[in-house]
């Protein structure tokens, strides 16, 4: 009995034996299942870190992938807006190229019809007059004067304006006579150029201004646009200038005695000239002599609100009685508004630093500094006194053109070759052509002609040293300059 309880706990002792070894086991694999466990999860955490920079690495690329495109667009689009500028600024230079042949057609033409027979003038036949104008058709009428109507014509294939006298009266006829007078034997870019006339019948042909009086494209007739500010300012100094060399004139200094919006043309440039001169008086020789401010005493003659108050009272016209009337177009071109009354309410505008008021807005943002220093100046030429108005030429004229170089906008291109003098390589003043076809500044080619008798250009001999003087060429660099063109530097 006692041999099998001990043998039975010898089989539990070993059965025991291998529980505990196999719970050592378990145990054991247990221990070795948890470490595989953290080890898994280590690594996946370690994947997916790995797999998070994998993915910011990929996000980042298609980041600057589109960053990329986005750059690639915007240069894509300034290259097109590029090339649409450059389109433009090559289609706009060809349409001014264009202009400008035909600007420099017209002149020729013009030029054809100056000089007949030695005169400074063509004289043509009443038949001639009539055919130009269709019979003096109402539809092809421009506008009626104080002193006659003028009609729209077609002369020698250029369009003319023909100017008809009202009546053969002593008075008309006096008209007639000192406009072909004054406009026969003077040329300026900013005087109506006289091309006929008529003189059995009272007629004047004058060169066709397509953009008809300052005074009807102020007011805007017949829905015409409006005057850009910039132009206005040009407009101002190319009267002037034109005054100033009326009135130094020689023998004897002219006064035009009539200046208003009215007798102010303007070209298809806008480019402004004085007409009507019908009205203008000559100062006598004996009183030119003298430095001071001369005096001529003659009948009234004039518009209201644009005559000299002096005048008005005494008779007696000056060159200052231009003056005056140019300070009252001056507030004219800066508003717009009727000359009545005009002079205080641009005066009240200017004390009270509100200019801005009487602007006119349709011709754009005004340059409120300049806009203010021009009616300053309209101002003081408009003053009752004669000798308290600035002098025309060395203030007034000055002035402008220091308002109209500082308020111009810049050209993108350099003159016109053909405006360039070949010799001295600069923009001509007084272009004259020579025997080689080619145009030179006057003095340069002179003293090129004093020990040569070749083409500064060709080195052709030349077959005669006759100059002539080129003035379509000389009317289209005024008309250049006078919208902004600017001479290379010297």
């Amino acid at each position: 009995m006692q041999d099998d309880i001990s043998t039975e706990l010898e089989k539990l002792k070993l059965e025991l034996g291998h529980i505990q070894g196999a719970y050592k086991l378990v145990q054991d694999e247990s221990v070795d299942a948890s470490h595989q466990v953290n080890e898994l999860a280590a690594r996946r955490m370690e994947v997916e870190a790995q797999l998070s920079e994998i993915q910011a690495r990929v996000d980042k690329a298609n980041d600057d992938v589109q960053e990329q495109m986005a750059q690639r667009l915007l240069a894509e689009e300034a290259a097109t807006q590029l090339k649409d500028l450059v389109r433009a600024e090559v289609m706009q230079k060809n349409r001014l190229l264009a202009k400008a042949s035909k600007d420099a057609d017209r002149k020729a033409r013009l030029e054809k019809l100056l000089v007949l027979q030695g005169d400074s003038y063509s004289t043509f036949t009443w038949e001639e007059i009539d055919n130009a104008t269709a019979s003096f058709s109402e539809s092809l009428k421009i506008g009626t004067g104080s002193n006659g109507t003028v009609y729209k014509g077609h002369l020698n294939h250029l369009d003319v304006a023909i100017k008809v006298l009202h009546s053969n009266d002593s008075t008309s006829t006096k008209h007639f006579n000192q406009e072909l007078e004054v406009l026969s034997r003077i040329r300026h870019p900013h005087l109506l150029m006289l091309l006929g006339a008529c003189p059995d019948k009272g007629c004047l042909v004058y060169e066709y201004m397509e953009n008809g009086s300052l005074a009807d494209r102020l007011q805007r007739r017949k829905g015409t646009p409006a005057i850009p500010w910039v132009d206005r300012f040009r407009i101002a100094w190319e009267i002037a200038s034109a005054l100033v060399f009326l009135h130094s004139t020689k023998p004897s200094p002219i006064i035009h005695r009539d200046l208003k919006p009215e007798n102010v043309l303007l070209d298809s440039n806008l480019v402004s000239k004085i007409g009507d001169v019908g009205l203008s008086t000559l100062m006598p020789q004996k009183e030119t002599l003298s430095n001071r401010t001369v005096y001529k005493r003659t009948g009234l003659a004039g518009t209201l609100f644009y005559l000299d108050p002096e005048y008005q009272r005494s008779g007696q016209v000056s060159v200052k009685s231009d003056t005056y009337a140019l300070g009252m177009v001056i507030l004219e071109l800066l508003t717009a508004k009727s000359p009545i009354g005009l002079p205080e309410l641009v005066e009240r505008a200017v004390e009270d630093g509100q200019i801005t008021d009487v602007l006119d807005k349709s011709a754009g943002d005004w340059p409120v500094k300049e806009a203010h220093e021009l009616a300053q100046l309209g101002l003081k030429c408009l003053e009752m006194r004669s000798k308290d108005r600035p002098d025309l030429k060395s203030v007034v004229a000055v002035d402008l053109e220091r308002l109209k170089h500082s308020t111009a906008v810049p050209g993108l291109a350099g003159p016109p070759s053909h405006f360039m003098c070949p010799i001295l390589k600069k923009v001509m003043k007084n272009p004259c052509l020579a025997a080689d076809g080619y145009s030179y500044e006057h003095d340069a080619i002179v003293m090129w002609l004093c020990d040569q008798n070749t083409s500064p250009v060709t080195k052709a001999q030349l077959r005669d040293k006759k100059l002539v003087p080129n003035l379509s060429l000389m009317s289209a660099i005024a008309s250049w300059m006078a919208q902004g063109g600017r001479p290379l530097m010297e």
